[in-house]
């Protein structure tokens, strides 16, 4: 079969048309110009092309050809992508480097993985068995976190004729064969797979599990499900890239995707720098063992930052196939968005709203639909939790991206410039955010935990609520003005936001609290409200309880009492419960 050829006739910046073949495919990966530039049809008329070219166009000249590959904008699958580090269209940047130098050249085309390692394959399948497509026909140690499935390509199904033994292979020898219904099929560890297609399941299954993140003000306030969305929108300074690097960091997922999108440079650093030297905490192997990162920075072409999104996507998926729990962070959207603005001003498309295209709501809507929580084709169940960042410009949430990003999440970040400049982070402002995930992981934390989770935060929401409506009262008369029942509200909601909702990333105890300290320091906090309420109404004055001290050891039990050592919970709370009971008799 013969390659499909066109001449290019005009070159406007990453958007090139050109002339030929009547062959070329909608969204066939084309290589364009005399260094095969890797490009993508996006529109065809008659024989006129529309291409995006992902890598710089500078230098491209008209009547250079274009010539496609006859397949779509793909990625490969295999093992070797954990610890691996690849820009928006899935080369490699460390090998990258080592051959090119620290710029990538033009028309690079280095695999994505290495052809020439071997790797453990240790069969599992029988053969004469009857396979669909997704079934597990061995396994093999990728990392020694992530025991890596190796699966039929899901449009392969038959009887498996021929299975490899144990041994060391590299990703493109054969280690099985299947006779479909089309003939004898070889099969290999890479496989690959077009970004655009959502990879297939057999179903969707509720999400009642939360994804523990470590962040006291998102497990305990506004959580999130393994398989759900989330959106952290936030302006220039607000904790975006932090927030999401100790999820990142500190989650319960299996594996990380983490894609740099449009982001400076420096931060995307900070990530390549940090991830190696982290160590995970439930096994004490470096993070990056369970971590695929793709790097697309803003001195990148804007095109590839299209293409890294679905790429870092369809990766998950992969892994979610394997029955794996997948955390996708994308930073960020907004940067995704002006690209498409940017590449549809130079394809001359009507603009909408603040001259982002009119599809920009449609492809917001299949990435985030792209999380779930699933039965494989295998019958494993697997998730993929997709954290997008939003970067409104002024921090602006009425702009079309954070809003059309609203419609599609169900838990929602917000970020406070305020609460940033006062130098409490996570800067969540506990008012402005939510989550629609409560109902399903309710069961999950009462039996975890043991707690009325969700009567806890209800109790510690309506005192931050109130809070927020004092602080409207003294600004104008001044605390001393208020009865004292209320200024328990305000002593309270104050342990609140700094014992319990402020978390110091740095520190080594209170980087991450698990369910468990969470829920016990919520609970001794609301006691201490609960049983303060009564001694007031006896006729305390809000001063005795004010130095009680106790309320010091509430304020930083968060970084003195570590997840290892949760019988101290227990003496704290005689302590309160000592303290109390004594300034209660003096009321009696």
């Amino acid at each position: 079969m013969t390659e499909a050829k066109a001449i290019i006739e005009v070159i406007n910046g990453p958007v090139v048309h050109a002339r030929g073949d009547k062959t070329f495919l909608m969204g066939e990966m084309v290589g364009v110009g005399p260094d095969r530039l890797v490009g993508e049809i996006i529109g065809i008329d008659e024989d006129l092309l529309t291409i995006q070219v992902f890598e710089e166009t500078s230098g491209l000249r008209p009547g250079t050809e274009v010539v496609g590959t006859g397949a779509p904008l793909s990625v490969e699958l295999a093992p070797g992508l954990l610890t691996g580090i690849f820009d928006g269209i899935q080369r490699p940047l460390p090998v990258t480097e080592a051959a090119y130098g620290s710029f990538i050249g033009k028309g690079l085309t280095i695999p994505a993985l290495d052809r020439e390692r071997k790797w453990h394959f240790t069969p599992t399948a029988k053969v004469g068995s009857k396979l669909n497509g997704g079934s597990t026909i061995g396994s093999v140690p990728e990392t020694e976190l992530i025991k890596h499935q190796i699966m039929l390509p899901p449009s392969v199904s038959g009887e498996l004729t021929w299975l490899a033994q144990a041994g060391d292979y590299t990703i493109i020898e054969p280690i099985a064969r299947v006779r479909t219904a089309a003939g004898e099929r070889e099969i290999s560890m890479l496989n690959r797979w077009p970004v655009r297609q959502p990879r297939p399941f057999l179903e969707q299954l509720p999400k009642t599990v939360p994804l523990i993140t470590g962040q006291r003000v998102l497990d305990s306030f506004f959580p999130i499900v393994k398989g759900g969305t989330a959106a952290i929108p936030g302006g220039f300074g607000t904790g975006k890239t932090i927030t999401q690097h100790q999820i990142a960091k500190w989650s319960d997922a299996d594996v990380v995707i983490y894609i740099g999108c449009g982001e400076r440079g420096n931060e995307i650093t900070q990530v390549l720098q940090e991830f190696p030297n982290l160590i995970d905490p439930r096994n004490n192997h470096p993070l990056i063992e369970r971590t695929v990162i793709i790097a697309n920075t803003s001195n990148m072409q804007v095109a590839a930052r299209d293409a890294s999104i679905y790429t870092g996507i369809t990766i998950a998926e992969y892994y979610r196939d394997m029955g794996l729990d997948v955390a996708l962070m994308a930073d960020s959207t907004s940067r995704w968005a002006e690209a498409m603005r940017e590449i549809s001003g130079r394809l001359q498309e009507m603009p909408a709203q603040e001259g982002y295209p009119a599809y920009l709501s449609s492809r917001l809507a299949e990435f985030y639909e792209r999380a779930g929580k699933v039965k494989t084709l295998n019958q494993e169940t697997g998730s993929v939790s997709i954290i997008g960042a939003v970067s409104p410009p002024g921090g602006d949430f009425s702009e079309p991206v954070t809003q059309l990003t609203r419609q599609f999440t169900r838990a929602f970040w917000a970020l406070d410039k305020t609460l940033a400049s006062a130098r409490h982070f996570p800067s969540i402002n506990w008012l402005s955010s939510y989550s629609e995930y409560l109902d399903g992981i309710s069961a999950w934390w009462k039996d975890g935990t043991g707690f009325d989770w969700r009567g806890l935060r209800a109790l510690a929401m309506e005192i931050l609520t109130e809070q927020d409506h004092l602080n409207q009262i003294v600004r104008l008369v001044g605390p001393d003005a208020l009865p004292d029942a209320q200024r328990l509200i305000l002593l309270t909601s104050d342990l609140l936001t700094a014992g319990f909702l402020q978390q110091n990333a740095l520190d080594e105890i209170d980087t991450y609290a698990s369910p468990q300290k969470q829920i016990r320091m919520l609970d001794l906090i609301l006691r201490f409200h609960t049983k303060a309420q009564s001694i007031v109404k006896r006729g305390a004055v809000i001063q005795t309880l004010q130095q009680l001290p106790v309320l010091h050891e509430l304020l930083t039990m968060k970084n003195r009492i570590s997840n290892d050592d949760l019988s101290r919970f227990d003496q704290l709370s005689l302590e309160l419960d000592q303290q109390l009971a004594a300034l209660e008799e003096k009321y009696l």
